[in-house]
């Protein structure tokens, strides 16, 4: 005959300072037990989005098994933020007959009430987690459409400075000299018609000239001479933009062959494979571009 065990779960997604530890959950757990025995299961580093976690992949293990008998944890929240994989957890533990009790919200699946309430709050869990996506999804295109840097480094031919804009703090992209010499050189050669990427990355190779301190790729170079931060944005790239159906952010009139471009991702837009620019966003930068609009456009 199988002895049941009570087990303690915990999860912490990061180590920050308003983030309760794991210790200080366990200790929670523990006082809810009043002292009875228990296992221990616990996964640091890991989100609640999923349910993808060693630790807890090895306690649904031990509930398979009929080991265990009640599930306590610090907030049902440790567990999963999904409604989908909290009611798959659930349906595990009706099976197997363990009791699942939040120590700290006070539920405890054992009564009716108990399972009342755990189904409501999770949906709200939920709720909180995707209100919040939307609000860091809003944000980052807020800041797209002013023409915020929003990548990590630089594109290759510039550098970062710091900069306010509108009272934020943000970067704006300022061109490396012997870099951005280079990147000319990729646009200037590639615009005479019998040059091609073989050609260029050929020539780069046999000046020793480095990206990055590596050798020029046919990859890299696609990337590059596709990338409008690097153009003096004129009314010509504002038609040809328009014209490919992009949504452009900007009047034509700040359109006046001085700053570089950002070209982001539309929100509902699926990434492409051909690199259609249908609805993709372009915005005028805060940089100034160092290649001529008419080098630059195809």
């Amino acid at each position: 005959m199988n002895i049941r065990e009570d087990v303690i779960y915990a999860r912490q997604s990061v180590d920050r300072k308003d983030s309760i530890s794991i210790e200080s959950q366990i200790d929670f757990c523990k006082y809810e037990l009043k002292g009875g025995s228990c296992r221990v299961f616990k996964d640091k580093g890991y989100s609640g989005k999923n349910t993808d976690r060693p630790e807890f992949q090895k306690l649904l293990g031990e509930i398979r098994k009929g080991k265990v008998r009640r599930v306590v944890v610090y907030k049902l929240d440790r567990i999963s933020r999904s409604i989908l994989d909290f009611a798959n957890m659930m349906e595990l533990f009706q099976e197997y007959d363990v009791e699942f009790v939040s120590s700290t919200e006070k539920f405890d699946t054992s009564t009716p009430m108990g399972r009342a309430m755990l189904n409501i709050c999770i949906v709200f869990a939920q709720l909180e987690r995707e209100t919040i996506q939307k609000r860091v999804t809003d944000a980052y295109y807020s800041r797209c459409l002013k023409g915020f840097h929003m990548s990590g480094q630089a594109p290759y031919g510039f550098d970062l400075e710091p900069t306010v804009v509108e009272n934020i703090r943000t970067k704006m992209m300022v061109a490396d000299p012997i870099a951005a010499n280079h990147v000319r050189l990729m646009f200037e050669m590639y615009a005479e018609p019998e040059t091609s990427f073989g050609d260029i990355t050929r020539y780069f190779e046999e000046q020793g000239i480095k990206v990055y301190g590596k050798s020029l790729t046919r990859p890299f170079l696609s990337q590059l001479l596709r990338n409008p931060v690097y153009a003096q944005a004129d009314l010509e790239m504002y038609e040809f933009f328009k014209s490919q159906g992009a949504v452009v952010v900007n009047d034509a009139a700040d359109f006046a062959g001085t700053n570089g471009c950002y070209l982001y991702q539309g929100r509902d837009v699926k990434e492409d494979k051909d690199k259609s620019l249908k609805d993709q966003i372009l915005v005028i930068a805060l940089h100034e571009g160092f290649v001529s609009a008419d080098v630059w456009l195809p």
